[in-house]
């Protein structure tokens, strides 16, 4: 009798494509939103995570446009660029990478308390 053979197509491009169900275009493992505090009753809000091909100012642009509040884009020795903004603005910068489709909702990642 003859050998049997493995029926199995072979897809040369197989691992090209393997990450594209979990990630959107060009982010990383995940986006940390962290928030620290200043002095009193002042916080800062700050962004990392976010793929090298989004302009980080664009986005800061429209995170103070929308949000009421003014930021920066700092570089960081450890993460690279951070987006800082003034006041608790985890859930509107959540929710904003989630509508926009910068992030999907298991990428993002909340600190703070």
């Amino acid at each position: 009798m003859s050998t049997i053979q493995n029926l199995k197509t072979f897809d040369p491009f197989d691992d090209a494509t393997k990450g594209d169900d979990s990630l959107p275009a060009g982010t990383e493992d995940c986006i940390h939103i962290r928030i620290q505090q200043r002095n009193g009753r002042k916080t800062l809000t700050t962004v990392q995570g976010i793929s090298e091909h989004y302009d980080k100012k664009m986005i800061m642009k429209h995170f103070k446009r929308i949000f009421a509040c003014n930021g920066t884009v700092i570089e960081h020795p450890e993460y690279g660029e951070v987006i800082q903004l003034q006041g608790d603005q985890r859930r509107h910068i959540s929710q904003f990478l989630l509508d926009s489709g910068l992030a999907k909702k298991e990428q993002i990642k909340l600190h703070g308390f």
